[in-house]
């Protein structure tokens, strides 16, 4: 569904939530397909969407599904973007996926079991040293108040870093922190979907995933950093620098 339609949206196809946040006739579709098969199949879970509100959840287990991460990228045809879904059990994630049709790349994790790139398992990176590190971010496109110290993070970061990658998914750059691609992300004001699945698959690849005061409240702040480990100290020195909570 989503390469079938790659390059071939028009304005009709595209709706604006707000400045910078559009969501597409393949969103939906995407998440309707997802929600239909996970309702035959566990009917009795909760499933958390865009489109959903955590007040309606009652049960023990609960799909967070993110149906395109990286909806701005779709659009202009840029070759970035995924699909997320994990399962939370009474309040802990313990399945999650992220799947790059693209690139026919799966990234998957269970909980106590590791994590995988399709059937390949995968380990965070071993670089120790921030300067020859190389990051990811993404800016708060939804809260533009906090734009300029996010910046002076994002210079201070670049400065001690080897590099660092905006590329618009957030999905993506946890999967690729798990499997060293990445050596660290950071972001801010994410939802419950953006975080959920890539958060335990950097977890069971060896890595470290926190919120910005270097908690566990990530999926409520939408605020992470997730990193290799070794690194994640630093980060969140950097971040705590710059950012008032």
């Amino acid at each position: 569904m989503l390469l079938s339609n790659l390059g071939k949206l028009t304005h009709l196809d595209i709706d604006t939530k707000a400045k910078n946040d559009f969501v597409t006739k393949v969103d939906k579709e995407s998440e309707e397909c997802i929600v239909r098969i996970l309702k035959e199949k566990t009917p009795d879970f909760d499933i958390l969407t865009e489109e959903t509100t955590p007040g309606e959840m009652k049960g023990e287990y609960k799909w967070i599904i993110d149906p395109l991460d990286g909806t701005t990228n779709y659009i202009h045809s840029f070759p970035f973007f995924a699909i997320s879904i994990a399962l939370e059990e009474k309040g802990n994630i313990v399945l999650g996926l992220v799947y790059d049709p693209l690139r026919k790349e799966l990234f998957f994790a269970e909980k106590g079991e590791g994590a995988f790139l399709n059937d390949k398992k995968i380990s965070v990176s071993k670089r120790s040293k921030l300067g020859e590190c190389f990051l990811a971010t993404g800016f708060p496109f939804r809260a533009h108040s906090y734009i300029d110290g996010y910046l002076k993070i994002f210079k201070e970061m670049f400065l001690k870093s080897s590099g660092v990658r905006r590329a618009g998914s957030a999905v993506l750059d946890l999967a690729y922190t798990a499997c060293g691609r990445l050596d660290g992300f950071w972001e801010m004001k994410l939802s419950p979907w953006d975080v959920a699945a890539g958060s335990l698959i950097i977890k069971e690849a060896g890595g470290k995933v926190s919120d910005w005061e270097g908690g566990e409240g990530y999926i409520f702040t939408g605020n992470i950093v997730g990193s290799n480990g070794h690194i994640h100290t630093e980060m969140l020195a950097i971040i705590k620098e710059h950012f008032r909570f």
